[in-house]
């Protein structure tokens, strides 16, 4: 009987020593080969680079040009400003078209430019300085091209030594003269006369910022 019981334990012993050698090069359960370990990205990650890397080039990631870098929008910007300042009466000759030969009169060739937004507004009396125009282009190549019209409709306001000021009376062209403001970002653009003026250029960059 006790030779019996050594027999077994000895047999025993020799099987989990068999079993414990031929482990280590066992495949797999399932019967695939191990995989090679693969760096993924965390859940709500991507593969591609956060603003701040690269582009592709080893270079920083870098806007493209003409892309505008806010969704800005202007009707609810001019009443913000009409909000925050003090502006004299203004009407828009951008609204329909009605007003369009107004618009075509006070800034040629605004109208023929490509926009994703436009709203110019005027005084509705003469002798007041205070005027906004606000457009949105959509070709970034139209953006001086705007400037340009913008700062026409300046210059015909003030005059010159051989043309009287389209403003007229003496203090509305020294006012024109001295509280226009014409400012750009990406695809936007801004004209701003008046007392505020310089308030408006300040709320028009932060919308930037």
């Amino acid at each position: 009987m006790k030779k019996k019981f050594l027999a077994l334990a000895l047999a025993l012993t020799l099987t989990l020593s068999l079993a414990a050698c031929g482990g280590k090069d066992a495949p797999a359960q399932d019967g695939t080969p191990d995989a090679p370990t693969v760096s993924t990205p965390e859940d709500g990650e991507s593969g591609a680079p956060e603003d701040g890397g690269t582009d592709g080039s080893g270079e920083p990631g870098t806007p493209v040009e003409g892309e505008s870098q806010a969704d800005v929008d202007l009707t609810a910007f001019y009443d913000t400003l009409r909000a925050e300042s003090t502006w004299p009466e203004l009407m828009n000759v951008t609204e329909d078209e009605t007003m369009k030969e107004l618009l075509d009169s006070y800034y040629p060739g605004l109208s023929e430019i490509p926009t994703k937004q436009c709203g110019v507004y005027i005084a509705a009396i003469s002798a007041a300085v205070g005027e906004i125009a606000l457009v949105e282009v959509e070709n970034a190549e139209d953006v001086q091209a705007v400037a340009d019209i913008f700062q026409a409709r300046v210059d015909y306001q003030v005059g010159d030594d051989t043309n009287p000021g389209g403003a007229w009376y003496p203090e509305t062209i020294e006012g024109w003269k001295t509280k226009s403001q014409i400012v750009s970002h990406g695809n936007y653009v801004m004209l701003a006369v008046g007392d505020a003026a310089e308030a408006a250029v300040e709320r028009f960059e932060g919308l930037f910022a």
